[in-house]
């Protein structure tokens, strides 16, 4: 192993945690298991996103038998990203891994990605080449990201996950944006560095299910696409611009048709599809520019992104 990647190295372990009390004792011995071969210090910082089961109570169990690992209780269920974020902002390792706590993402894939990121990178993400998701998951997933690229003109797929390996300059760097909006997966790649994207085995879910139903994962998706865009805009401008030409152009057949056919009867119907067509159009931008508006509104109240309720051990944010 290089001196880049050098034993004296932090790691620490990011994992927010919803409805994963059953998984978290078997994932805590496969982290140390894993971790001890590769590092010389490590944490494990486990984030309890207001679990409805048992998952901070196991989490103050495992940090009363392990000063290596952190706990850290929100106030209330923030959303995974923000949870993310929170084990972040409490993280000091020169390293940080990002997993999800259901055991889909696999300890032991650590090591992989932890000697790739020898090779120089400063960012190393799991590509999950065959997931374990069910197919409803797995088609909105790629729909997301087909719309979702068109939109930002990005080049992302539904096969990365936010399970990698992250540099200590990367995570500072990430921490720097306040925006509500806490993708983790859409800041990385919005901060650059050096990047390798590496074939990792997914797990099926251990037990419980996802928390992420269909109506949460679109609500999830648009958020991203108003965040990371203005095409939205850009495309209803066209709409209005080729409506108003097609508008035009048939406002000159009409009179030319009068001229040469004075006795036309004059039809209601296209008359009333064209108001309809337009009303609708017209509350569709108008709805658009109002989700902006929302966003920006959002934004200029300045809320805090999460809320801990308290920490196992007593542990202090670190300051950017």
């Amino acid at each position: 192993m290089s001196n880049y990647m050098s034993k004296n190295n932090k790691i620490s372990v990011v994992i927010p945690c919803y409805h994963c009390a059953d998984c978290l004792h078997e994932l805590y011995q496969r982290l140390v298991a894993c971790l001890e071969q590769i590092a010389g210090r490590f944490e494990i910082i486990f984030v309890n996103d207001a679990s409805p089961e048992r998952d901070w109570e196991v989490i103050k169990e495992l940090a009363g038998k392990d000063g290596r690992v952190k706990g850290i209780n929100l106030s209330r269920n923030f959303g995974q990203h923000y949870a993310i974020t929170a084990g972040l902002d409490y993280c000091d390792g020169d390293w940080v891994v990002v997993m999800d706590g259901d055991l889909q993402d696999r300890p032991e894939e650590i090591k992989k990605l932890y000697e790739k990121a020898s090779d120089g990178y400063e960012i190393v993400v799991g590509k999950r080449e065959n997931r374990k998701d069910p197919f409803i998951v797995r088609t909105t997933s790629k729909l997301f990201y087909v719309v979702f690229n068109y939109l930002t003109d990005q080049k992302l797929n539904n096969k990365i996950s936010n399970f990698g390996i992250y540099s200590r300059k990367v995570i500072e760097n990430v921490r720097q944006f306040k925006e509500s909006d806490r993708s983790f997966g859409l800041l990385v790649t919005l901060v650059g560095f050096p990047r390798l994207e590496v074939g990792v085995d997914h797990s099926p879910r251990a037990s419980g299910k996802s928390s992420y139903s269909f109506k949460s994962r679109l609500k999830l998706a648009l958020e991203h696409i108003l965040s990371h865009s203005n095409k939205p805009l850009l495309l209803a401008i066209q709409m209005g611009f080729f409506i108003s030409s097609i508008s035009l152009i048939y406002g000159c057949w009409l009179i030319i048709r009068y001229f040469f056919n004075a006795h036309v009867a004059s039809g209601w119907t296209s008359l009333m599809v064209s108001l309809f067509f337009l009303s609708g159009l017209i509350i569709m931008v108008t709805g658009i520019v109002g989700l902006y508006i929302g966003k920006i509104y959002n934004e200029v109240k300045n809320r805090p992104l999460y809320i801990v309720q308290e920490t196992t051990p007593p542990i202090e944010r670190i300051n950017v």
